[in-house]
């Protein structure tokens, strides 16, 4: 009986595991190892389930900044290929984050397809909390990771970078704390078109913060003829 009670919790530890790259089921809590003179390179396996981080030099980037259990999260733009569309399952195993600049919103988070990434004033970051599900992540499907993942920010700091298990058990990417999203009717790399949608959609800054909304345009009144 013993042998059996030890049997059935084992399973139970590697089903939390896979559902979110977090044995405790909280992702986006881990800290970052101490980086010395060399870089980080890697992460082996080991039978241990915090993974090992091996140090060599000269290294080329991006480097490991970061690991979460099964999702490790590097430093730097990668080129291993992401999907070709935005997936809306379980999550890829690789997203790319990209720091995007644009003249009315200001800097803003991209996937690695350019498409933009926004945050919802109706979650939290403190903790992170994804409110959006159901119909509402069918508009704004969630950035979502798989386990085991990689993550890789290009121009945001990779300490500001996690993922929150959903209540439906798959991983959403945050920045800064708030998960992150995609806006259905944007239909081309560099669209804002969710941008202060509702008064609480916004394009996600490199830090987490809210970009700033689009201008109003203002009519202009056409002269008439007499």
């Amino acid at each position: 009986m013993v042998q059996r009670a030890r049997i059935a919790i084992a399973v139970i530890g590697l089903a939390a595991l896979a559902a979110c790259g977090d044995s405790t089921g909280a992702g986006g809590t881990a800290t970052a190892p101490t980086l010395g003179a060399s870089p980080v390179a890697s992460v082996s396996a080991s039978a241990d389930p915090t993974p090992q981080v091996i140090e060599v030099s000269p290294v080329p980037p991006p480097t490991v900044a970061k690991t979460q259990r099964r999702v490790r999260i590097y430093s730097g733009p990668s080129d291993v290929p992401v999907p070709a569309s935005p997936d809306r399952g379980q999550g890829s195993s690789v997203v790319q984050l990209r720091a995007t600049d644009q003249a009315d919103i200001g800097t803003y988070v991209a996937d690695g397809q350019g498409r933009t990434l926004y945050r919802f004033d109706k979650d939290s970051a403190r903790p992170p909390k994804a409110t959006c599900a159901g119909d509402c992540a069918k508009t704004w499907p969630p950035l979502l990771i798989s386990s085991p993942g990689r993550i890789y920010p290009d121009g945001v700091d990779p300490q500001l970078v996690g993922y929150v298990e959903r209540a439906d058990g798959t991983c959403q990417v945050t920045i800064g704390g708030w998960p992150v999203y995609r806006f259905a009717k944007d239909a081309a790399p560099g669209d804002i078109r969710g941008q202060g949608v509702g008064g609480t959609w916004f394009a996600v800054a490199p830090t987490g913060e809210k970009t700033k909304p689009l201008p109003e345009v203002v009519a202009v009144p056409t002269p008439t003829t007499r």
